[in-house]
Order: C-alpha cells, then structure tokens, then sequence
C-alpha cells in the first residue's frame, strides 16, 4: 500500500478515517466532508488529492441518493445546473494552470469565505425566504451560487459548503436538504470525472487507493442513517459551519 503516494500505515488510516467521514457527510452532517477534503490535502500532494478524493465523493453520493432520492426538489436543481457548468469549465481550466500551493491556498480560502457568508446569511435571516423571492433575485442568487459551486466543486472538491449555504438560505428542512444535495453531488460529481481524468488528476495509482479507501464510505453512510433523525436542525448547521471553518483553516496555515 505505501508505494502509492508514498503513504504510511498512520497516514492510510487518516484517509479511511476521512472516506468514512465522506459517508456520514453524505447522510447526516453535509459540511463535514469539508474536514475529508482538508485531511486528504494534508496527506497528499495538494492537486492529487482532488483526484482521489472524486470516487470516493462519487460512492458517497450514491449512498446518499439510495437513502433520500425521494426528498430532492427538482426545480431547485433544474435552476443551478446552468450555472454550475460554467463554473466547473472555469475551475477546470484554473486546475490546469495552478500549482499545488496555489490549489492548497485558494481551497482553504473558499472554505472560510463559505462559512463567514453562512453564518452572515444567518445572522441577517432567521427567518427562511423560501420561494417568496421574487423571480429575478431568486435566479441571480442562483445562478451566482451555481457558478461559485462549480469552480470550488471542480477545483477543490469544496462545493458542499455552497450548497448548503443556497439550501439553507433557500429554507429547506434536513430531509429536502439531504435529497436535493445528494442527486445534485451525484450528477455534478459524475460529470467531473472527464475533467479530472483530463487534467491527470484521476489515473491508475489513484484508483489503486480509491479502490482501499471506497470500503470506509460504506460504514459511514450507515452511520449517517443512523444518526440524522436524532441531530437537531440548529446544531445541524452549527456543525456544519464549524466542520467548514476547521477544514479551510488547516489548509490556509500550512
């Protein structure tokens, strides 16, 4: 196993810890996969880690999907996903021409950004806005957060915080929250893959690991399952805000 990355027993153990905390992401605490990003950027080199951690996201995704496919609000997603692929060729082509200082920066920038916006946002509106936006505002706020998903999404794997801020800030309950995040990671995850491959960040030695690490996703999930009916909604978001917070700053200071 070392050979691949050059990887020791401890730092493996890091990285299955960080897949089962990907599971859980998926079906309990949607910003906690933010903590997996920063110990997978810890351990590998910053570019590869994006590489790596993209299957692992995408098995997580499909466990996500089994558990609430019922709960996803499509027009919510019909309205992102324009914007979203904008954003995912901008942060393509930005992978292409940064360094792995550069990534390891930019992603830790984005998820602190992403936690001051939540917890402004929630500071501003206690109360959730729904669809009584009116139309215009509802698609610019869309379309800013589509865009602004995509890139951190593409670039650093980060675009569970955006979502959840769009979802949050758009008045969603945890089930609808957990539905409608878990067809949109599943649908933009699985079109990244092209991209990645494209930029060398997917290839054999990484699936190589990806194939030791996808075990860890599963027991997660279950763990997730398990737990989501007994995490109240405030601490819900607290936790995820913090889990975001945690994550960028372990990336910035290093």
């Amino acid at each position: 196993m070392h050979h691949i990355f050059g990887i020791t027993p401890w730092q493996f153990t890091a990285l299955a810890f960080a897949a089962l905390l990907v599971g859980f992401s998926k079906t309990a605490v949607s910003g906690a996969n933010t903590v997996s990003l920063a110990i997978f950027a810890a351990i590998l080199p910053a570019r590869a880690s994006v590489g790596v951690l993209l299957p692992i996201l995408i098995c997580g995704d499909v466990l996500a999907v089994l558990t609430y496919r019922r709960h996803a609000h499509w027009p919510t997603l019909w309205r992102l996903f324009p914007a979203v692929a904008v954003g995912v060729v901008v942060g393509t082509v930005f992978l292409g021409l940064a360094d792995d200082g550069a990534v390891r920066t930019s992603i830790g920038a984005i998820l602190l950004l992403m936690a001051a916006v939540t917890v402004w946002r929630r500071r501003a509106a206690q109360t959730p806005e729904a669809e009584s936006e009116p139309t215009r505002a509802a698609r610019v706020k869309a379309g800013s957060y589509g865009v602004l998903g995509g890139f951190t999404t593409m670039v650093a794997n980060a675009g569970g915080p955006v979502m959840s801020m769009y979802l949050l800030s758009a008045g969603f309950r945890k089930l609808g929250f957990l539905g409608t995040s878990a067809w949109f990671f599943l649908i933009v995850n699985s079109a990244k893959v092209p991209f990645s491959a494209g930029l060398g960040l997917i290839d054999g030695h990484s699936l190589l690991l990806d194939a030791a690490l996808a075990v860890f996703v599963v027991p997660g999930a279950l763990i997730g399952r398990a737990a989501v009916h007994r995490i109240n909604q405030r601490l819900f978001e607290r936790l995820v805000i913090a889990a975001t917070v945690v994550g960028g700053l372990q990336l910035l200071l290093r």
